[in-house]
């Protein structure tokens, strides 16, 4: 991945007695496998998506050099606390329950629909029965097992839609703006079932708990950009004009 050389250090500086402040880099982390979030570009074969985007533009603002790193969700979390990046931005939702672990910037994207996909015509029970897919670790996993329905795991969200096709599970629990596009490529195959689901408060830039002075940094640049409508802007060049903006 492409390393940020970035001027305008002033930020940076002021807050570079402690924690990764105090860096050469702040390495920032991400699953590169859940677009629009972040992906890999088969094109240049690098990190790309909303994330990729805004995490390059809160750098420049806040004059730190940073560079990204590619880490499987299931461990993405433990890597963070044990030192081998300094921040993920991965579609990560802010929950009181890893935020027992780490904590989190104020939120970067509004709390955005859930939805259940499954097989044109296939008669699902989402809430009380039935097989539902999930990637692992997941809002949508949680909401899974506590609603009653056999939850199936998987680490990828890829995987989660192979299963649905394979017919291992009834069906397929994900963000929708990530799903979206499966619906609207299957050719009638895939069709959303019943009404959205709104989880979590909101994606969010995943901190070490001690890291202070690296949350208020990137803190200051989200609420730079919310101010000044540049947040927005990306939301909608990535979510299309239906994603909920900022007021």
């Amino acid at each position: 991945m492409k390393t940020l050389n970035l001027g305008g250090a002033a930020l940076a500086l002021a807050f570079a007695a402690t924690g990764a402040l105090a860096q050469d880099v702040v390495r920032l982390a991400s699953e590169g496998a859940y677009p629009p979030y972040n992906f890999i570009n088969d094109a240049t074969g690098e990190l790309d998506g909303y994330e990729r985007a805004l995490g390059d533009a809160l750098c420049e603002r806040a004059g730190l050099t940073c560079e990204w790193v590619i880490n499987d969700w299931d461990t993405i979390i433990p890597n963070l606390v044990a030192g081998n990046y300094d921040a993920i931005m991965a579609g990560m939702s802010i929950t009181e329950a890893r935020m027992e672990v780490i904590s989190f910037t104020q939120n970067y994207l509004l709390p955005e629909a859930s939805a259940y996909v499954a097989l044109a015509g296939a008669d699902v029970s989402v809430r009380d029965s039935g097989v539902i897919a999930a990637q692992s670790n997941t809002i949508q996993a949680g909401h899974v097992a506590a609603s009653g329905a056999d939850l199936l795991e998987f680490p990828t969200p890829d995987e989660t839609i192979a299963a649905l096709r394979n017919q291992e599970a009834d069906a397929v629990l994900a963000d929708k703006a990530f799903l979206v596009p499966y619906v609207t490529d299957s050719n009638g195959e895939l069709e959303f079932l019943g009404d959205d689901v709104l989880l979590g408060g909101g994606i969010g830039m995943g901190i070490r708990q001690s890291d202070d002075a690296l949350r208020a940094t990137f803190d200051a640049a989200i609420a730079e950009m919310k101010a000044d409508g540049s947040l927005n802007a990306l939301i909608s060049e990535w979510f299309g004009d239906e994603a909920a903006l900022y007021e």
